[in-house]
């Protein structure tokens, strides 16, 4: 069964897409207390399958570089200490999951938020994120599949 996983920008963590109202979405918290709530036109909402990040050369979406990181990891949550390293440390680990990310653009918050999202997901068993996360199907996926996905 594919996900909707979300970021809802002021709020920590991620959320599941539940259900559809008529004026919001009624997301699940992806954390130890699963708690349901609405989320209005107002807020920033986000699908992760729409993200990217910024290379030297073309975008690449969110979904490959958490693969990439499942790879390295065998799966399990990051060994990196990433909300203590060095920015020096942080941006070599980044370097082995994406070699070419590009240096200027991609900010050291921008890595923490990536590997925060990840261990959210591997806790939640959330693995196979070439499969579960596809780009979210709607009105616009058309419009979506020709844009670039923005830099959360």
């Amino acid at each position: 069964m594919q996900k909707t996983i979300l970021s809802i920008a002021g709020k920590p963590g991620l959320y599941q897409l539940v259900s559809r109202g008529k004026n919001n979405l009624i997301v699940e918290a992806l954390d130890e207390t699963h708690k349901r709530m609405p989320a209005f036109a107002t807020d920033r909402v986000t699908s992760l399958a729409d993200i990217a990040m910024y290379t030297d050369a073309e975008d690449v979406p969110l979904m490959t570089i958490l693969a990439a990181l499942r790879d390295k990891e065998e799966g399990k949550v990051c060994s990196l200490n990433f909300k203590k390293c060095s920015s020096k440390e942080l941006r070599e680990y980044f370097a082995d999951i994406l070699p070419d990310f590009d240096r200027d653009r991609v900010h050291d918050s921008d890595i923490r938020k990536l590997f925060t999202w990840y261990n959210i997901l591997v806790n939640n068993g959330i693995t196979d994120f070439e499969e579960e996360m596809k780009p979210t199907e709607g009105d616009n996926i058309d419009d979506r599949q020709d844009k670039p996905a923005e830099e959360e």
